[in-house]
């Protein structure tokens, strides 16, 4: 069983048997716990679930659109046949002063690279995407808005700090595509994958996917272990990077549990 499933299942249990019930913005009611952590070792097992499908080429271009392209523009993902940012799409196409936006502004995965290769002890590495003057203009405020990065023993380690994670939807997919993004940070750098730590502030399961998690829940006994990632060894350059050279080998996967996203 992948570390990812027993992990992720772990909390699912937990917010659906000690859960706080109440309303949120999207008027769609939640069980919620605060403080859900996840840690993987990422040179040992690539954390993504097996005991439902997750769309792992969706995520890797949704990463790429936000670090690589640096892009607020919803029309660059449709492209790709990417439609998650659709119900936030303001009329001139982007989601505004967010996420890539935000990177692009202060060229914040050049410094940390920067860093990382010239000053690997620095503890001020970050990349932080919660800009209180633009938060206004933003179609969605983040929900994953801060990395932190530091190197122990030629090893990259990276937190992730989610301030609001849909445990169902959201989160498989993030935990993937940050993980996906350490690696990729990690071999421009010349250092090894490390440590991923995926923190969430508010982890909550909206009442209406509850029946798809208690589906999840079942196949427990029945997941599989993690898939290998692969990454084309010949890319040195980050901005370099296509959804190509990003793959999973013996990705196996129970079938995807459909739920609905709470706007």
């Amino acid at each position: 069983m992948s570390s990812a499933d027993k992990q992720y299942l772990d909390i699912v249990q937990d917010i659906l048997d000690n859960g706080y019930y109440d309303q949120n913005r999207t008027g769609v009611a939640t069980y919620k716990l605060p403080h859900k952590v996840f840690q993987f070792n990422l040179e040992k097992e690539f954390p993504i679930l097996t005991t439902k499908f997750v769309a792992f080429k969706t995520a890797v271009k949704e990463l790429l659109w936000i670090y690589k392209d640096q892009s607020n523009d919803v029309r660059k993902l449709q492209e790709q046949n990417v439609s998650i940012w659709d119900e936030w799409m303001l009329e001139d196409g982007t989601i505004g002063k967010a996420y890539g936006y935000q990177v692009a502004k202060y060229k914040q995965i050049d410094k940390l690279i920067e860093a990382l290769k010239d000053n690997p002890q620095d503890r001020r590495m970050m990349i932080n995407l919660w800009n209180i003057d633009d938060l206004k203009d933003m179609a969605l405020q983040p929900c994953c808005f801060l990395t932190l990065w530091d190197v122990t023993d030629g090893r990259l380690n990276c937190m992730l700090v989610q301030r609001s994670g849909d445990i169902p939807l959201g989160v498989p997919f993030n935990m993937a595509q940050y993980a996906v993004l350490v690696h990729l940070i990690a071999q421009v750098t010349g250092l090894k994958p490390g440590l991923f730590t995926h923190v969430i502030n508010n982890a909550h399961i909206y009442e209406n996917q509850v029946e798809g998690m208690k589906l999840q829940l079942t196949r427990r006994e029945e997941a599989y272990d993690a898939p290998k990632i692969w990454i084309n060894p010949e890319i040195k350059n980050f901005y370099d990077f296509k959804p190509e050279d990003i793959k999973l080998e013996g990705y196996q996967h129970h079938p995807v549990i459909k739920m609905e996203v709470s706007v």
